[in-house]
């Protein structure tokens, strides 16, 4: 069973990493919030992994801190939710937003989340929140090296489409945020999903 992995960036993209160890690479699934954080491609780095096996594979989920894998492990523990949708989840609201909407039984900022319907949210209100009522997740950081910006709208459009948006929703959201200025493409992710959450 694969716990952490530390070696050098060789590959990164939302939602997957490759880490080349010694000469071999291991792709990792990760929440956004997750390569917001990364460094440069050739950088070191560590990554706390959650070992997933199934009959016909063998994924790994990487995250930042325990903190955040133990969330990850909490909401695979619910009914209806595998480790690609508690991706989602994770990928869809920050872990001390979503400890909020559990611990507040606030649904429509559950529901607000790709993927997650309104039984889904309900059963995931019943059987989290009081494993979230004492719940309280490391400070993320927020120093991101910014990026040229050609195909920032289509990265980002792209990437919101694989947690299950739609398009036309997206691509407005996405391109208000670029009025913004020159952001990263981390940015304007974390934006457009702040105000999609809206």
């Amino acid at each position: 069973m694969i716990a952490q992995i530390s070696g050098k960036l060789a590959h990164k993209q939302p939602g997957e990493v490759v880490i080349d160890v010694g000469g071999v690479g291991y792709s990792v699934f990760i929440p956004l919030n997750v390569f917001y954080r990364l460094p440069d491609i050739g950088a070191p780095m560590s990554l706390q992994i959650h070992t997933h096996v199934r009959e016909d594979a063998l994924q790994l989920f990487g995250f930042h801190d325990l903190g955040e894998k133990q969330v990850f492990l909490m909401l695979m523990a619910v009914s209806g939710i595998g480790p690609k949708l508690a991706l989602n989840i994770l990928s869809g609201i920050p872990a001390d937003d979503l400890a909020r909407a559990l611990r507040n039984g606030d649904q429509a900022r559950l529901v607000s989340i790709p993927g997650v319907g309104k039984k889904l949210a309900e059963r995931m209100i019943v059987e989290l929140k009081d494993k979230f009522a004492t719940f309280a997740p490391a400070p993320s950081d927020s120093s991101v090296a910014p990026e040229p910006s050609s195909q920032k709208m289509q990265d980002a459009v792209s990437a919101l489409i694989n947690l299950g948006y739609k398009k036309p929703e997206i691509e407005k959201t996405v391109r208000d945020v670029l009025k913004n200025g020159e952001l990263s493409l981390e940015d304007v992710l974390r934006e457009t999903l702040r105000q999609m959450g809206h």
